[in-house]
This record gives structure tokens, sequence and C-alpha cells, in this order.
């Protein structure tokens, strides 16, 4: 399949300017000016892309792809995610994780679902784990599983400072950090571990301390829900100036933004104001899993289900509300999950990498999009569904 796209104001995701962009077999094959169809060449589908944006296509590094929660009991265990709806967030690459419940969802039925999604058109990889340690592996050793389980690039979520973690020691906690970097040295992968931050007093400490005592460097970790509360935000500051990564999740509810919760898109545009690396700062959804709403006490007075579509919707907001140029907000879904994860054909738009793109509309809505140069979504429309859908 060859696909040229002409014409395309192109983000990838900094500002190249008018372009046009040739796709070959799944892949960027050239970037010009102008690309020049030969007389009698083979059939290219040629699309007019001069009144789009055109952007790498979104990673989103966090999204409970088999469902999660449970913390209201079975009836409140979360769905599934279908293609359809990450597509139609402009999601090409996805990481799936499990969360709170490590018995009735598993790593085997997290892989199986990380494939299905594969088979349907997109790129997927998996987090082995669940919030508790010790790991619960599919081979039985976090080392070996990313070693030998093609789709598990690091840990997690491991939860900390939160009264449903499992409360690990600090010599536990660093032993699962050195096994995960072991197994990324050994297979090429990033090892990261992903980091659920609660809601206690305890933030970031583990990582602090585990970067200072051991050999382990900072950035072996991505700590999510780093702007659940003010204070945990006013240490990502801190932390982020300190060298470590740092995650956004989108999905909120009105109620934590009344609490204290800090919208993405301020959180970005105060981070950028303190002088922190924008390098460092990821956005993810945590796509269908559960948004418990605990009281003082640790008893469940609510929920609801996170939402991928909120992981643009942020990005648009950096843009529209906080101004903060397009090319650095894409930074935070594109180029810089894709290098903290290791992913060297994701998150950009340069020959070589993979023909994941979405098309925006001037105001910053979602046209079309094509994962591994096939057209998915096209003009609003989700062309291509999952297995079971309508």
């Amino acid at each position: 399949m060859i696909t040229l796209l002409q014409n395309g104001e192109v983000y990838a995701p900094q500002y190249l300017g008018k372009k046009d962009i040739l796709l070959v077999g799944g892949k960027i094959a050239y970037i010009e000016d102008h690309i020049q169809i030969p007389d009698h060449f083979v059939p290219i589908n040629v699309y007019d892309a001069s009144t789009e944006y055109v952007v790498p296509g979104f990673i989103d590094s966090h999204v409970h792809i088999i469902g999660g929660g449970g913390e209201g009991g079975f009836h409140t265990r979360t769905p599934e995610i279908q293609l359809g709806t990450l597509i139609g967030a402009g999601i090409t690459t996805v990481v799936g994780c499990l969360g709170t419940d490590g018995t009735t969802r598993s790593i085997a039925s997290l892989l199986a679902k990380s494939r299905a999604l594969e088979e349907e058109g997109m790129s997927t990889y998996i987090y082995t784990g669940s919030y508790e340690i010790p790991v619960r592996t599919l081979t039985g050793n976090i080392t070996d599983d990313l070693i030998l389980i093609d789709k598990i690039i690091g840990v997690g979520e491991i939860a900390l400072s939160d009264h449903r973690s499992s409360c690990p020691t600090l010599v536990e906690f660093q032993k699962v950090a050195a096994a995960a970097r072991l197994g990324g040295i050994l297979s090429g992968k990033a090892g990261i571990v992903n980091i659920h931050m609660g809601d206690g007093t305890q933030m970031v400490d583990y990582l602090e301390k585990t970067a200072h005592t051991t050999d382990i460097p900072i950035h072996q970790f991505i700590p999510t829900h780093m702007n659940r509360n003010p204070q945990l935000f006013q240490k990502a500051i801190e932390y982020g100036k300190k060298g470590g990564n740092i995650d956004f999740t989108t999905s909120t509810t009105p109620l934590f933004l009344a609490e204290g919760e800090v919208k993405c898109s301020k959180a970005l545009a105060t981070m950028l104001r303190e002088e922190v690396s924008i390098e460092r700062i990821t956005f993810s959804s945590d796509g269908q899993g559960s948004l418990p709403d605990f009281d003082a006490q640790g008893n469940l007075r609510g929920l609801t289900v996170g939402s991928v579509l909120s992981l643009f919707q942020e990005v648009r907001d950096c843009v529209l509300q906080e101004q903060i140029p397009l090319a650095h907000a894409l930074q935070t879904i594109t180029s810089n999950p894709a290098t903290m994860l290791k992913l060297p054909h994701k998150g950009r738009i340069q020959p070589g990498c993979d023909a994941d793109l979405v098309l925006l509309n001037k105001d910053l809505s979602i046209h079309s999009v094509l994962a591994k140069g096939q057209k998915m979504m096209e003009n609003g429309v989700i062309v291509v569904k999952g297995t079971f859908e309508s």
C-alpha cells in the first residue's frame, strides 16, 4: 500500500510547515516540500491534507484495556475497551495495564487483549504486574517476562502512597526496580516501572531514595496521577526539576477538580513556567480504569470510568485555553512517551517511523486517523471497527 498525503501542515511534533508525506508498507518513507508522482507508476492513494494539521498518532501509556476497578464489588468491574474507542480518540499506540485487581484480571488476559487489538490494526504493549508487590507475572519472574514476552515493556502499575497498595518496604520496591531494569537492558526494552501515586503523604519518597541510594537512575520510573492533589502536584514540580519523569492523568471528574485535582492543561502550563523540562512530562488517560471517590476513612462514595477521549481533549485545552504551542502540547502524547518507553518508531513523523498519523481540523478536532498506514478513521467516521463492534 502506498499513500501520499499532500500539502498538510506538519507537526512532527516539531513544526515542519507544509509538506508532502509518502507512506509505504506501513512506514513513513519520505517527507518533502513536494513529491511528484511519476507517470505510469503503481497505484497510489493520494489525499489532499491542505486543510488539516498532520501530527503523530497518539500514544496512551496507561489504559486498562481489559477493564479495571471493582472497588465497590464485582458489579463495579469496568468493561474492556474496544478498538473504535481508541481510534476515535486518535490513539494508535496503547500500553495496557492492570490496577487494583490482579486476581480476576490477569497478565494472560491482558496479553491476549493486546494481541487482539494489534490484529485489529493498532500497536499495543503491556506492563506486567498490578498494584501489588510481590509482582504477579506471566513467567513467574519480572526479568523473564521482559526478556521472553515481546509485548511486555515494563512493570506496573505498582501502587505507592495509597491505602490500596501492598505497603511494600523500600528494599522490596528496589528489588522490583532492579529486576525491571535488568530485564529491560537484556531485552533492549525500556524496563520502566509505572507507579500509581495515591493520596498518601509518602508521595515519591521511595523513588527519590532509590535514585539516591542505588545505581538505578531516576528515569527508570514513570509515576502517574501526579496531578491528583495540590501537594502531590507541588512535589511533581520538584521531582521534575531533579530529572524525574512525570505523568499527568487526563481522566477526571468535576468533583475531583473541585477537591483540588489539577487539570492536566493547567498542570503543563505551570510546569513550563517553573522551567521543568517538557521532555520529562507525559499525559495518559487511565482509560477504562475506575475513578473511585473515597472519603477520609477510605470508604467508597461512588465511581466513574476513565475515558481515553480525555487524552487529546487536554492537549487541545493546552493550546486553546493555556496558549501552549501545539508542538509542545503534542510532545506529551507523542515523542515524550515514545522516548521514555523506548519505542523508536513511534511518536514522530520522520522517515523510517511507523505511519501512525492523526489529521486534525484547524479547530483541533480529529478529522482522520491512520495506523501503520491503514486509514482507521476518515472525516470523523471510524472506518475500521473491532471484531465485535457494530
